[in-house]
């Protein structure tokens, strides 16, 4: 949908999610993907090789994300893809905005995290985390979010163009 080129994914894991970014992707879009879990980048470059995805086009990052994340180029990126630490999310947001293109998406996984985001009564620091990045997002003027019921919660947030990004 957007054409992406450029990606940037918070919590490579096995690289799964890496994967589906990658397919959906420009055939030479490059993923930058960031985690702090060496183990995990080496689970997810033998992901990549084994589905035949080119070396060129993916770029891993070993560190913690809210270290490297200010070191990307601003308003370069596409997509902005967070399955990080829960409680930093709202630090994600932040980057995510400065990174983004104007009409880039942030998403957020986890967003319902074990339906208990829509729970008042759950005040486990995560859950508290999530739920104020979706009062975060809907407070952004300059964003579009939309909530998708799938899994446990995928939050997408659209950069909308005003005058301060051009």
């Amino acid at each position: 949908m957007l054409d992406a080129r450029s990606v940037v994914e918070i919590g490579t894991g096995t690289g799964v999610s890496g994967l589906w970014l990658l397919r959906g992707m420009r055939s030479d879009g490059v993923l930058t993907t960031v985690d702090i879990e060496t183990e995990h980048q080496r689970l997810a470059k033998q992901s990549f090789t084994e589905a035949d995805i080119a070396t060129q086009r993916v770029r891993t990052i070993s560190g913690a994300a809210l270290d490297v994340l200010p070191r990307l180029t601003d308003g370069h990126y596409d997509i902005v893809f967070c399955d990080g630490d829960k409680s930093e999310y709202a630090a994600y947001l932040k980057e995510a905005l400065r990174l983004l293109r104007p009409g880039g998406v942030v998403a957020f996984d986890n967003a319902l995290w074990h339906d208990r985001v829509a729970d008042p009564a759950q005040r486990d620091e995560e859950t508290v985390a999530i739920r104020d990045l979706g009062k975060e997002i809907a407070a952004h003027d300059d964003l579009v979010s939309v909530l998708l019921p799938v899994g446990d919660g995928l939050l997408l947030a659209k950069k909308e163009w005003t005058p301060e990004t051009d």
